[in-house]
């Protein structure tokens, strides 16, 4: 793991070279990713660095466009030419060769923020990857306040949202930096934009699909599932994981959603002595489909057959059932409804009563 402050030394030592800098998140911006590209963007801008903050696919749920508004996070949706104008490329809240984000294959990363474990090795001219950190944000967090720059009000409660979200309002670290990084933060901030954030007005498609979900799931043991079929933004299928996993007994929850030809796909748990990246990695046939750390993991495949319904369902039976081995669940027990219909709860109560 890089120190603190060596990126910084990093970019005023590089700052001609890497100007200007790209800086690039995955496909579908979460909280921690923004305001990691954000305090990346302001750390550049100090020593005389432009850059841009791009994304591949599109910001998707409520909160993190409220985010995005509120707080002024100049991040763009990328284009094919942005690869061309920027010779140099920073990946925060992602790595090179993970399938959650657009950078080229046959490019190299002159920078990698990120807290997410890997299975491959890492290249780029500068690394800094604290698995343990639980949020990138945290990472980007310290080194602003150990470089002693006045952190902006907006820059400050990006912080603080990334790392409250990433961690789950710290269930999944106990970094004793990641936490001092919070609290230094937190006076920094303006509560009333982060509450606003936190709670933002959604659109009713929101809730049908919420309904959906909770409709189709499953339950087998400690593990619940839910197969959202096509969604209109791949956030929801992480946002369903964190949502199911609050069911009283359950230990995992794995939801997949179709989005265009690619099925999404999060595994979320309760325990903390795995890691769930481990685990969701060895349930695809590409390890480097999936990504995550500690208890909090997703990743995508694509069906090449997807006009096909049997398609999807043989990619979404295949990942349930070798996750069920890999859980080692009981042979003989079957996966049971969570909620049952209507007319089932009415009759039951009326032979009870």
């Amino acid at each position: 793991m890089t120190k603190p402050l060596e990126l910084s030394y990093y970019l005023e030592e590089r700052k001609d070279e890497l100007n200007p800098l790209l800086i690039l998140t995955h496909d579908y911006p979460d909280p921690d990713a923004l305001a990691s590209a954000f305090a990346l963007q302001y750390l550049a801008y100090h020593v005389g660095i432009r850059s841009k903050i791009v994304y591949g696919g599109h910001i998707g749920r409520s909160e993190n466009r409220e985010m995005v508004r509120l707080l002024k996070i100049p991040a763009k949706k990328l284009r094919t030419s942005d690869f061309r104008h920027y010779p140099h490329i920073a990946l925060v809240d992602t790595q090179p060769g993970f399938e959650n984000n657009s950078f080229p294959p046959k490019r190299k990363a002159s920078i990698v923020i990120d807290q997410h474990s890997t299975a491959h090795e890492v290249v780029a001219d500068f690394i800094l990857i604290d698995t343990e950190a639980g949020s990138t944000s945290a990472l980007l967090g310290r080194e602003l306040l150990a470089k002693g720059f006045e952190v902006p009000v907006k820059l400050a409660t990006a912080l603080v949202y990334g790392i409250l979200s990433d961690t789950l309002e710290f269930s999944r670290t106990t970094k004793r930096e990641t936490i001092d990084t919070y609290f230094e933060l937190l006076p920094l901030a303006d509560m009333r934009l982060l509450a606003r954030i936190q709670n933002p007005s959604r659109p009713r498609r929101f809730f049908g699909e919420m309904v959906r979900g909770i409709q189709n799931a499953l339950v087998r043991q400690r593990l619940i599932v839910s197969h959202l079929g096509v969604v209109e933004n791949p956030d929801l299928v992480a946002q369903m994981a964190d949502f199911l996993l609050t069911c009283e007994g359950i230990q995992w929850a794995f939801c997949t959603g179709r989005y265009g030809d690619t099925l999404h796909f999060s595994l979320r748990t309760h325990l903390t002595d795995v890691d769930a990246a481990t685990i969701l990695r060895s349930i695809v046939d590409n390890p480097r489909a999936a990504g995550g750390y500690g208890q909090v993991a997703g990743g995508k495949v694509r069906v090449r057959e997807n006009k096909d319904p049997n398609a999807w369902e043989r990619e979404e039976q295949t990942l349930v059932e070798r996750l069920a081995k890999r859980l080692k669940l009981k042979h003989n027990s079957k996966f049971q409804p969570l909620v049952r219909s209507q007319y089932e709860i009415v009759e039951r109560s009326e032979n009870n009563g």
